[in-house]
């Protein structure tokens, strides 16, 4: 009868481990249904899934006629010696000074854009007895060069202000550009023409698609340029200036604006 009941109280003791193993196993079972719950897995309401956006990028330029133009003459003048070099050229550029003022371009707006001195040489070659050559460098004299670039704001007078330029001693011109004095509106409507080509273009992929565009997502702004073409090349202007005032078309110019837009599209 002793056996027995050692080997119930054996049976009993050998049950107790395994249910006590068992508990930790039912604790994560429990926890696992929390982690997979519905309210876990819901997405932010603002989430937006890659196939319902597009990106537009677009582009618009509006032209118009300029109402500035840059000048840039000066004097180029070489003599013996660096002084006499500088002292002429300096004589002359009173000259032109003088003319831009007569013309009516004011001070602020005359600014020196280039002014240097530099030795210029011959190549010489002479014979030697034996009859071959040989070639040296020779001090010819010295360069000076000044030039300014000038704003014109009257484009009326633009012709007969070059044409001064030269008559007053002026002999090196480097060319004129035109462009707008104040820029800021037509930037704004190049943007607003630019928003409103991405917001017609979206439109039409998403007819296309069977969609409708339901937002704008972002909205980034590119790049914007406003050129001046150069119209004149440099020029040596020793001629006499005679007649009517050289003749100076100024075309238009024009502003570019840029924009990149993603939108959203639903059903």
């Amino acid at each position: 009868m002793f056996r027995p009941a050692l080997s119930l109280a054996a049976l009993v003791l050998a049950a107790v481990p395994v249910a006590c193993a068992q508990m930790p196993f039912a604790s994560t079972a429990a926890a696992a249904p929390m982690l997979a719950s519905p309210a876990a897995m819901t997405a932010h309401p603002n989430s937006i899934q890659p196939e319902t956006t597009l990106n537009i990028n677009a582009e618009a330029k509006i032209s118009v006629a300029p109402d500035i133009a840059y000048i840039t003459a000066g004097v180029t003048e070489e003599r013996a010696t660096a002084a006499e070099a500088m002292a002429a050229q300096a004589a002359a550029m009173n000259g032109v000074f003088a003319a831009l003022e007569k013309a009516g371009v004011a001070k602020k707006d005359i600014q020196t854009s280039g002014l240097s001195l530099y030795p210029r040489y011959d190549y010489i070659e002479t014979k030697q007895k034996d009859g071959s050559s040989r070639g040296e460098q020779r001090l010819a004299g010295y360069v000076a060069s000044n030039n300014v670039t000038a704003r014109v704001r009257n484009l009326d007078t633009l012709g007969a202000t070059i044409d001064s330029l030269v008559k007053s001693g002026g002999n090196t011109f480097s060319g004129v550009t035109f462009a707008l004095d104040n820029d800021k509106d037509l930037k704004n409507q190049a943007r607003e023409q630019a928003m409103k080509d991405a917001v017609a273009k979206a439109e039409l992929y998403a007819r296309a698609s069977g969609l409708r565009v339901a937002r704008i997502v972002t909205i980034s702004e590119g790049y914007e340029y406003s050129p001046q073409p150069v119209m004149m090349a440099r020029a040596e202007m020793a001629m006499d200036m005679g007649g009517a005032p050289t003749p100076v078309a100024g075309g238009e110019v024009g502003v570019t604006a840029s924009v990149s837009v993603m939108f959203e599209l639903v059903k």
